[in-house]
């Protein structure tokens, strides 16, 4: 017997029709990523909503990937993957995993990544900083002064630190919301960079 193609909404809890309408520029900012990458991020369209909680998300997020830091983009998609596997975040493994692939050119560290960050053949610096990410993630009571003195043994700055643990916590937000909402990953994603 065949399965049944199951279509399912971007989000499953049914949010408002633009209780907030964007602005203008947040319209063009969607614009712009559906011209980028060929569609619209479910991410993106889970906000559009409430144009001030889409505000919230997307400068949040552009600071802490796209803004200036010690840390590469990859470095940054890097803890996001990590994060996202330690909750068994589907969006963002998929979303994620897929910019891991399409900006290291190895479609190999993307699914290692996603499986298991410690499979992956990343430098001792890189290690650390996943070894990090993963226990504010898993045991975030836990954090104490030995963490980060790991981090500064392993090369990284006090602001770098600042920046890993910004981004391990956008993303922890990241993937309840998406757990709570049983937000979908585009489908595009699953093709990307392989």
């Amino acid at each position: 017997m065949a399965a049944k193609s199951r279509e399912k909404p971007i989000v499953a809890l049914k949010m408002p029709k633009a209780e907030v309408p964007l602005t203008e520029r947040q319209e063009k900012y969607l614009a712009i990523a559906k011209e980028k990458l060929g569609f619209v991020p479910n991410v993106l369209q889970a906000y559009a909503w409430h144009s001030v909680k889409f505000a919230a998300f997307t400068e949040m997020y552009n600071d802490l990937m796209l803004g200036d830091s010690g840390l590469s983009k990859l470095e940054r998609e890097m803890i996001a993957v990590t994060v996202s596997s330690a909750n068994h975040c589907y969006y963002c493994l998929t979303a994620h995993g897929a910019t891991v692939r399409q900006l290291s050119g190895d479609p190999r560290l993307g699914e290692q990544l996603v499986m298991n960050y410690r499979t992956a053949d990343l430098t001792k610096k890189q290690r650390a900083m996943l070894d990090f990410a993963w226990a504010l993630t898993k045991h975030p009571e836990s954090i104490d002064e030995e963490h980060r003195a790991a981090l500064r043994k392993a090369g990284w700055k006090d602001r770098e630190i600042w920046d890993i643990a910004a981004v391990a916590a956008f993303f922890n937000m990241s993937n309840r919301i998406s757990a709570a909402t049983d937000k979908q990953p585009n489908d595009e994603y699953h093709s990307m960079a392989r």
